[in-house]
């Protein structure tokens, strides 16, 4: 049995969900016993981190490198090309989700609350946003994977995606979409699981976006 340890808001879980549903590998899904970072997390998930697998005892923390763990060890639907160049495409895209523009959405989850709210804060986080979308454009311009294929590597930006636009709405976080990154997002939505997953999770951005509105 495969376990995945989540939270209903946490976006890197939602990353690893989509590749779970896309590869139709059976899992259950639990909270972190005690809460996230509690000391009894930790005695299962030393690092604490979210998301966190346990399969047949196997223990893993850490959204990519469980990833690349289930497409080793469920190959039968692949999500990473064949060839070593094309591999290391694909992990160049998800290296500029993970460590690019996912950092810049997330470092506006402080301004969220309407009552703490920086608009200048809000207004650089925007360009900054706004900056990692165009150099994700002139990514996809040369991209040489299958755009016709669901990549591990998609699966980070669906989510990402998500939250910008609703970060849009929420907190007026200006952003300046490429057409080229429109055009993505709009593909990674025409794959069912992509599209199932944002649906469930839906209910978890609108939570946490409750404390956006005046009060």
């Amino acid at each position: 049995m495969l376990t995945i340890y989540s939270v209903p808001v946490a976006a890197y879980c939602a990353k690893i969900r989509i590749m779970l549903d896309h590869k139709s590998i059976p899992f259950e899904q639990l909270p972190p016993p005690g809460g996230y970072g509690s000391d009894e997390y930790r005695a299962i998930v030393p690092s604490g981190n979210l998301p966190a697998m346990i399969h047949d005892g196997f223990m893993l923390s850490d959204s990519e490198a469980i990833a690349e763990y289930l497409e080793d060890a469920f190959p039968s639907i692949p999500m990473m090309p064949d060839t070593p160049k094309l591999r290391a495409k694909a992990r160049e895209f998800s290296r500029s989700h993970d460590t690019r523009l996912e950092p810049a959405v997330r470092a506006m989850y402080p301004y969220v609350d309407f009552k703490t709210r920086d608009p200048d804060a809000v207004r650089n986080g925007g360009a900054l946003v706004s900056k990692q979308l165009s150099s994700l454009g002139l990514l996809l311009s040369q991209n040489p994977l299958d755009t016709g294929t669901l990549w591990s590597c998609d699966c980070g930006f669906a989510v990402t995606f998500a939250w910008i636009k609703a970060f849009e709405s929420a907190i007026d976080l200006p952003v300046t979409w490429p057409d080229i990154v429109v055009d993505y997002d709009m593909r990674l939505q025409s794959f069912r699981v992509v599209r199932e997953e944002l649906a469930a999770y839906q209910p978890a951005m609108d939570a946490y976006l409750e404390k956006a509105k005046p009060r």
